[in-house]
């Protein structure tokens, strides 16, 4: 009895030691990747397409072959665009997923919040869409497929200043959201470097939904540009409540303008005239961007935004950064092969600076007749 008793424990162990060798990365057919973005909270319009970009990727690259002979497994949890649940959804995937790698998230706050866990752990992490500055220098290991909210500033005022040769500004800021006061601060130290007048600096909260009043500085200073560095809900509020009151100065916005045009439905002429940058745009005729456009709508019924662009893109990047490391095993090689990497992918060629934030192209978007043109684009690096 004793024997039989050693002998069944002998054979449990080994059982237990095949299983552990059978999920270690070696033998692995699959390479588990993690995701978390927002796609039932309060910032699903950014999470939903940026997540649908990453899988649309993912199941390509599975497609024709994978990487590294693998095949890519996406494990997603939603954080509802909640720090607590960042927390916990980043801990479920790499304690219990084993993951070895992480896309994600969609807003600054909880990509903030993922950063500072991955660091710990030393893996690769690429946000598509996270444009808060400080992120990437939370760990050498964090990477961003977006330019950041500085850097949105800064063209935006070499714009006004090289094409629309604007002589005076104003700049309307959310004193909520670090996106409008990061774009706004950039913004303003170039502009004055450039030589333009600042003549109104009006600040509103998050909240606020009547701007007439608030607004009163830049009607008596007439500025010939204005700056709104928010996301398209509230620029869609702002912007016919200050044509009502007699503002004519041209809107400039960044990226989070993209979508504001659906926003504000047909009555368009409060923003015909505006511009903004965005990191892509349906009407560039590249092969690449095409191809993406084609295939995203094949797949969910609908045109891609700009989040599923850079979405995509975050999970080419990572991918192929595998692809150059020649390993999985090696979180470091990886990071540095991500570090090093020159990608050509719809949101532009891409390549990163030393702090890990992208160098690559961007579109200025001319608001006419309610549709978003292509103005020009430019390198981002190259202001």
């Amino acid at each position: 009895m004793k024997f039989n008793k050693i002998l069944k424990s002998a054979l449990f162990l080994s059982l237990i030691s095949t299983m552990f060798v059978g999920c270690s990365g070696g033998e692995s057919d699959t390479i588990k990747v993690g995701g978390s973005f927002d796609v039932t909270g309060a910032t699903a319009q950014y999470g939903i397409p940026a997540n649908n970009g990453a899988q649309l990727a993912i199941k390509e690259y599975n497609e024709t072959g994978g990487v590294l002979g693998k095949q890519i497994e996406y494990i997603f949890e939603d954080n509802k665009g909640v720090q607590t649940d960042a927390a916990s959804a980043y801990k479920k995937l790499a304690d219990s997923k084993d993951v070895i790698a992480f896309i994600g998230s969609d807003i600054s706050g909880t990509t903030e919040t993922i950063a500072n866990l991955a660091k710990e752990d030393g893996i690769p992490m690429i946000t598509p869409s996270a444009t808060k500055m400080e992120i990437t220098s939370i760990g050498p290991n964090i990477f961003r497929a977006c330019y950041i909210d500085p850097t949105q500033g800064e063209i935006l005022a070499n714009f006004a200043s090289a094409e629309l040769k604007a002589e005076t500004a104003a700049v309307l800021i959310n004193n909520e959201s670090d996106y409008s006061v990061g774009i706004a601060e950039a913004f303003i130290e170039e502009i004055s470097a450039l030589g333009i007048d600042l003549v109104a600096e009006v600040n509103y909260a998050a909240a606020d939904v009547d701007f007439k009043s608030i607004l009163a500085p830049v009607l008596n200073t007439n500025p010939d540009i204005i700056l709104i560095p928010d996301y398209y809900e509230t620029v869609a509020k702002i912007a016919p409540q200050a044509r009502e009151i007699g503002i004519e100065g041209t809107f400039l916005g960044g990226d989070g303008w993209d979508g504001v045009t659906e926003m504000i439905g047909t009555n368009a002429t409060p923003i015909n005239g505006s511009y903004f940058i965005n990191h892509y745009t349906t009407e560039d005729e590249s092969e690449i961007v095409q191809d993406f456009i084609t295939n995203y709508t094949a797949e969910y019924g609908e045109t891609p935004n700009a989040f599923a662009a850079l979405g995509y893109d975050a999970a080419r990047l990572l991918l192929e950064g595998f692809s150059a490391a020649g390993t999985i095993e090696d979180s470091s090689t990886v990071v540095t092969a991500i570090q090093n990497i020159d990608v050509e992918g719809v949101t532009g060629r891409i390549t990163f600076d030393e702090n890990r934030n992208p160098q690559k192209s961007v579109a200025v978007i001319e608001i006419v007749d309610g549709q978003n043109k292509l103005l020009t684009k430019f390198d981002s690096s190259a202001k």
